[in-house]
């Protein structure tokens, strides 16, 4: 089977291979989220709660940095006193009371110490609640009592932010000094890690029949997956990944509705003539001098931040636009061509001779503006969410942009955060952007000698 002279002449150029394979590349990564990401999951994972992200580090690079800086930086250890491989001890020590003891081990292999350490305790009882008492042991040797404390249904120890703790610690933030070797501490070295088996025993004591006592230990580490972490904990990833067909599709959606709209009113207006003509050209006129951002916006202030609104809006926006008047020069050249008389001649109703007869001879035209098109929305609608007007639920592109400028990304040193979703719209700009110059060549032979 031969390849048909268009594919093969657009392959002919270098550009547009590069460019349709980014397309490609991003319509993949559209469908493959779909699949193993559906809708309502990743609305879950990117507006959850603590139970989502509470295991997250908070502004974590991607773990690939580590390759760059040649060192191995931590992720998050979780040891959970639930696991089946931790054993409890119970003693009895009278008719209400008993202990409740258990150890979370860790080995610690990291060139660089967690960003923070958390435990998070939790117990079952009756009417007084348990007691239980933190003690942290090195692979040296050392003991640490981290504190005592009473047990709620649910409570937190941040170790990392624990004053008293910090105090007895020679002021020496405790995610460093629990887990730094000793000679490392002293004054005008550098805090270094002792690496090897670590472990946090917690001594607890019941005072009701039936009380149980669990804990969960979670050192948050400064890398985290293949996007990195924002402010509230959450994975990038999620919203780059979805990011990708909301974009896709608004893009196209807005590039189909706009263009073929255009194209039918531009061929109707130019076939009737008479005042369907004038009017159609004074809207377009008095559409070209509307404010579009300017509009988007104030929709999005006092109305609604929906996005599938907001994309229905910059569809009738788009309708008349300049392209009306180069559609309907063409139009009025094909109008005037021998086989469009012979059609009206011969009885065609006008529907089908402006549907069947002009607009199938200039739709190549379409091909190029339509392609070079579909980046202007996806950055039109990264735009609006940068500015704070995008979709309230929906993670986006724009929306983790919006939320580095917020939280000063860029001053605090977590580029990461702009640049994973800037270069997805770069390489979006670009692929259809040469792939619609190639497109433009082929269909317009003026261009093939540029």
């Amino acid at each position: 089977m031969k390849m048909p002279v268009f594919l093969k002449e657009l392959l002919s150029y270098r550009s547009a291979v590069f460019g349709l394979l980014i397309i490609g590349g991003l319509i993949a990564l559209a469908v493959y989220t779909v699949i193993t990401i559906p809708y309502d999951e990743a609305i879950r994972r990117w507006r959850g709660g603590e139970e989502i992200w509470g295991d997250y580090p908070r502004n974590a690079v991607p773990q690939w940095f580590g390759v760059f800086s040649g060192e191995s930086l931590p992720t998050t250890i979780v040891v959970n006193s639930k696991d089946s491989a931790i054993q409890k001890k119970a003693q009895t020590v009278s008719a209400d009371m008993a202990t409740a003891d258990f150890i979370l081990p860790f080995e610690y292999t990291f060139d660089g110490f967690p960003s923070e350490i958390n435990v998070f305790l939790q117990a079952q009882y009756d009417k007084r609640k348990p007691q239980a008492t933190l003690i942290w042991k090195t692979p040296d040797g050392r003991d640490f009592q981290l504190g005592d404390m009473t047990v709620g249904a649910a409570d937190r120890f941040a170790i990392s932010i624990d004053q008293r703790l910090a105090r007895k610690l020679n002021d020496v933030r405790p995610e460093i000094a629990l887990l730094a070797d000793p000679e490392s501490l002293k004054p005008g070295a550098t805090p270094k890690p002792l690496k090897g088996k670590y472990q946090l025993v917690i001594e607890g004591l019941t005072f009701d029949k039936g009380s149980n006592l669990d804990a969960k230990l979670v050192l948050y580490g400064q890398a985290h997956g293949v996007a990195g972490t924002d402010h509230r904990r959450r994975d990038i990833s999620v919203a780059l990944l979805w990011g990708t067909p909301i974009a896709l599709a608004f893009g196209f959606l807005a590039a189909v509705g706009s263009t073929l709209t255009t194209f039918a009113i531009a061929a109707i207006g130019s076939w009737f003539g008479g005042w369907w003509g004038a009017a159609i050209q004074r809207l377009t006129e008095i559409n070209t001098v509307l404010p579009t951002l300017t509009i988007l916006i104030m929709i999005g202030i006092f109305y609604t931040r929906n996005i599938w609104v907001i994309l229905g809006i910059v569809i009738v926006l788009g309708i008349f636009n300049l392209s009306i008047k180069v559609y309907r020069s063409m139009f009025l050249q094909v109008k005037e061509m021998p086989y469009i008389e012979a059609a009206h001649a011969y009885g065609a109703s006008n529907l089908r001779i402006v549907f069947q007869y002009m607009m199938p001879k200039i739709a190549p035209v379409l091909i190029p503006s339509f392609v070079t098109l579909i980046p202007s929305f996806v950055f039109l609608e990264a735009s609006l969410a940068v500015l704070g007007l995008g979709d309230p639920v929906l993670p986006t592109w724009g929306k983790v942009l919006n939320d580095a400028y917020s939280n000063g990304a860029l001053y605090k040193g977590y580029y990461y955060w702009v640049i994973e979703p800037a270069v997805l719209l770069m390489l979006a700009g670009l692929g259809f952007a040469v792939v619609g110059f190639a497109l433009d060549r082929i269909f317009n032979p003026r261009l093939r000698e540029i």
